[in-house]
């Protein structure tokens, strides 16, 4: 046992003189602290920092975006942001005085913070007490990517976004300006989310310029202010002119939007799906014709491969209906679809009462122009199936819809080519023809930034009658949607009744007050 004891005290010996002989440093500390564990420091009340409180580090570096050359900003103040942590955009606010003037955006610099104190100042989360002497210019000309975020996002974590340059894309006044109206003050402005306050201060060196834009991007810094209750509220501003991106300065109003569709009923497909349109203005279909097409890229609809006629490939993967006659009126539901006019197929409640423009036995008769009878207009299969409504019915490979939507993303859907072949989109809230960022040319679904879609309900089991409301709500007066569509599936019974698909249903209740509303406009 003794022999034992002798060789393990030798052993540690030996390891303790290896560890005392090491010449291995250890972990070195970044002397940067990313921004966002900066501010997860404060917790309400002033903070002088330390070194020790902030982890080892003694200083932040980023890129500069504040540009004071337009006025429109805090004087004084130097922001910069970061996204060294999780890839989250982060900025802070840093009162310099004057010298922030000398810092333009892209400058990179490191600011030594360490004695500085973590505050917020008129509602602006801030390090104060840090001396110009404390910026180093470590590099200029830096690119700063686009962080593009929604309005309601910013508006529910303003502490999040405040002090970081932020593009609301899409971005229309409400209410539509007029001609002479200014940019100084306050203004509305909803990208489909929310409504964001852009604020210009009277005294920017663009604060009375005159033709504002219907829709742009709007790259800003968001400094937030204390409310009447207390609380952050978040206020969007653009530094000079030139963060404004014109993307439209005319009103494009669809005359109906697509707002609900069943594609699988409860029982046979065949002659008893139909899509439901609202109108967003009177419509005399004998006067001015529209059309509607839908798209099934089962993996058997033919013709296979990519479309290459789009909308009017025809045969198995598109179907057209002409509208040519009847009315409706504006805010009114319309409907297109099979002869049953059966809310849930065989067996369920008629909705022949409703207001139904063009309904035939499509799984017996060919499309108006283009498309095979079929059991299915729309898929079931986990690819990809669409609805696309058109002014006039002609419709061809270049022909652009009002308003489209898709479900799913499989399947045969774009290729670049060239040429590039697919299905165009609508200028909606989904799509864009334009790249909002980049200005390129995306015409087709799943090219570019058009890659959204409304999911198939997560109970792929056949047959079970869900049906697919898009909700949303379209001004009108703005000629834009101020609250995106977004698809709530719910499952019909055969006694349903038409309010279901048409007013508030599911009905409120605890976890959902305002229950689920049909497509509106405003």
């Amino acid at each position: 046992m003794k022999k034992y004891i002798i060789y393990g005290l030798l052993l540690l010996t030996v390891l303790i003189n290896s560890c005392q002989k090491t010449k291995y440093p250890g972990g070195v500390i970044s002397p940067y602290i990313p921004i966002y564990d900066l501010k997860n420091l404060y917790k309400g009340s002033d903070l002088t920092l330390t070194a020790e409180l902030m982890y080892g580090s003694n200083a932040i570096s980023g890129v500069v975006i504040s540009d004071h050359s337009g006025g429109n900003l805090p004087a004084g103040l130097l922001i910069i942001q970061d996204k060294k942590r999780l890839s989250l955009v982060r900025g802070i606010s840093i009162p310099i005085g004057a010298d922030a003037t000398k810092y333009v955006p892209g400058d990179s610099v490191a600011v030594t913070i360490s004695g500085g104190v973590l505050t917020r100042a008129n509602g602006l989360l801030q390090v104060t007490g840090i001396a110009p002497t404390a910026v180093t210019k470590l590099g200029s000309g830096k690119t700063i990517t686009p962080n593009r975020v929604g309005s309601n996002l910013v508006l529910a974590r303003p502490q999040d976004y405040e002090s970081s340059l932020v593009a609301i894309v899409k971005g229309g006044f409400d209410p539509i300006p007029q001609p002479t109206d200014t940019y100084s003050g306050d203004k509305l402005l909803n990208d489909g989310f929310d409504n964001i306050i852009l604020h210009t201060e009277a005294t920017a060196t663009f604060a009375n310029n005159t033709g504002l834009p219907f829709s742009a991007n709007y790259y800003g810094i968001v400094i937030p202010k204390i409310g009447s209750d207390g609380k952050l509220v978040a206020q969007h501003r653009i530094r000079t002119l030139d963060d404004v991106v014109v993307l439209s300065s005319t009103v494009e109003i669809p005359s109906a939007i697509i707002s609900g569709l069943i594609a699988d009923p409860m029982g046979t497909d065949a002659n008893n799906e139909y899509i439901q349109f609202i109108a967003t203005r009177d419509i005399n279909f004998a006067v001015t014709p529209f059309s509607v097409v839908t798209t099934n890229n089962a993996g058997a609809s033919t013709p296979t491969g990519f479309p290459t006629r789009g909308w009017a490939t025809g045969d198995v993967r598109t179907y057209k209906f002409n509208l040519t006659s009847g009315t409706v009126s504006k805010g009114e539901f319309f409907y297109v679809g099979g002869a049953n006019k059966l809310i849930n197929s065989t067996g369920s409640t008629s909705i022949a009462s409703a207001k139904w423009i063009r309904s035939f036995n499509y799984s017996t008769t060919d499309g108006d122009g283009f498309g095979t009878k079929t059991t299915n207009l729309l898929a079931n299969s986990g690819n990809a199936y669409g609805v696309a409504l058109f002014e006039g019915t002609a419709v061809d490979v270049n022909t652009r819809p009002i308003d489209c939507v898709f479900i799913s993303s499989g399947g045969s859907l774009f290729s670049a080519g060239p040429p590039a072949v697919g299905y165009r989109i609508a200028n909606n809230d989904f799509y864009d023809a334009i790249n909002p960022i980049t200005l390129a040319a995306q015409p087709f679904y799943r090219q570019g930034t058009n890659t959204l879609f409304f999911p198939y309900h997560p109970n792929t089991v056949a047959d079970q009658g869900y049906y697919y409301k898009f909700g949303g709500i379209y001004s009108v007066t703005l000629g834009k949607w101020v609250k995106v569509r977004s698809a709530t599936h719910f499952q019909l019974t055969k006694t349903s009744q038409l309010n279901e698909i048409e007013g508030v249903f599911p009905a409120p209740s605890a976890d959902n007050p305002d229950g689920v509303p049909a497509t509106a406009l405003k």
